[in-house]
Parts: structure tokens; C-alpha cells; sequence
């Protein structure tokens, strides 16, 4: 078994501890009950800081999303253009990425596609398709504490002009022969290079694990 993933394996098991946790401090009526469901939750931070992940607001935010555990989605707009996609580059680490993001409450995941490309890119986009929804898990993206649900939908551009945001620097056009340095923590190469199979068409079934 190598390393990464052990580490897989590792992050998915606190995550599941986690998630029961949460669901416990959810319905428990039992005060002791509670306080041993809050205790687990700082040993698993105090886990997690043993590898040295990133803990800051782990509890605050653990808290904050006490109820019955469900995994999170992430919404990813593939926009097409002159045979070139869309891609962002990230402030968090310098490199890029389909526009998109975790879903936002109020929202259907549609909405939040449309929203994340005209906040990061400043292109108007409606949704065509729903190309893939993907357990995270089950691709080679790095390590990640979370339980992920990962939504691609096909964009066709509507209007506005490409443009930065506070959460990229740089949004632009590429082809499948000079993509650049991809965040493989939010789409993966494969992923990528695999929707250019719909630049001229749409899918006849929604790709799913």
C-alpha cells in the first residue's frame, strides 16, 4: 500500500468520524452525550495536525455544519469558445482550473455554475448539460479531509468580457495541445481533456460513479 493511499485511506476514516459526530451532536438530548461528540471532535483536529493538515477553524467550522452528515458539492462550468476552454487561475495556489466552486445554499446547482463563472471570469454562461457528477474519491485528485460530490456542467457563453476576481488572477482560452499547469485539487487533467469531446456535441447520458 503506498503512501498517498494510506493518506487517502487515513483522511477518509477521520472524515467518517467526523460525519457521525456531526449527525450525534445533531440529535442527541443527552448533555453527556454532547460533550464526548464535542471532545471527539478535538481529537480529530489534534489527528489531523499530527500530518500536518491545515486546522485552522476546524472546530468552528465543524460545528457550524452540525445535522445529518452529507457530503459537499462542488459546481464546475466547462465553457467553450473557438474550440478552447475556459480555464482560471487561482489565487490559492498559482495554478488553474474550471470556474466554479463549492455550491452556495439559495441556489440550485445550475444557478451556482452560472454564478461562479461570471464572478471568477466576468463571461455570462447558460447551462446546457450536465456532463459528469463525480465522487472526488474515485479520482486522482490529492488527499482531502472532505467527502466531496464534484457537478460539470456544459456552458454556452452568452455575453460580458473575460476578467480577475479575488479569487483568480487570470481567467483565458486554452487548446487541448497547450493546456497549462492544472490544480489538480479541483479538476484533474484527464477530466479536462476528456470534455473537449463536447465541443461540438452534446452527451447522450450524464457520465456518474
Amino acid at each position: 500500500m503506498n503512501d498517498k493511499f494510506k493518506d487517502e485511506s487515513w483522511l477518509e476514516l477521520l472524515n467518517k468520524i467526523t460525519c457521525l459526530a456531526q449527525t450525534g451532536l445533531y440529535y442527541t438530548k443527552d448533555i453527556y452525550d454532547k460533550e464526548r461528540y464535542e471532545q471527539l471532535i478535538i481529537y480529530i483536529q489534534e489527528l489531523l495536525k499530527l500530518k500536518n493538515h491545515n486546522t485552522t477553524d476546524f472546530q468552528k467550522k465543524v460545528m457550524a455544519d452540525i445535522g445529518y452528515a452529507t457530503p459537499k458539492l462542488d459546481v464546475r462550468a466547462v465553457v467553450f469558445q473557438d474550440n478552447k476552454i475556459l480555464l482560471t487561475r487561482e489565487v490559492e495556489d498559482g495554478l488553474w482550473s474550471l470556474p466554479g466552486g463549492w455550491a452556495d445554499v439559495g441556489y440550485s446547482a445550475s444557478e451556482n455554475a452560472i454564478k461562479e463563472v461570471v464572478e471568477e471570469t466576468g463571461i455570462h454562461v447558460e447551462v446546457k448539460h450536465l456532463l459528469a457528477l463525480t465522487d472526488r474519491r474515485k479520482h486522482p485528485h490529492p488527499p482531502m479531509f472532505l467527502h466531496v460530490y464534484k457537478a460539470f456542467f456544459l456552458c454556452e457563453v452568452t455575453g460580458g468580457e473575460l476578467s480577475s476576481s479575488i479569487e483568480t488572477t487570470e481567467a483565458k482560452y486554452f487548446g487541448i495541445n497547450e493546456l497549462p499547469e492544472i490544480s489538480e485539487a479541483r479538476v484533474t487533467r484527464e477530466q479536462i481533456e476528456n470534455f473537449f469531446k463536447y465541443i461540438n456535441t452534446t452527451p447522450e447520458r450524464t457520465y456518474f460513479d
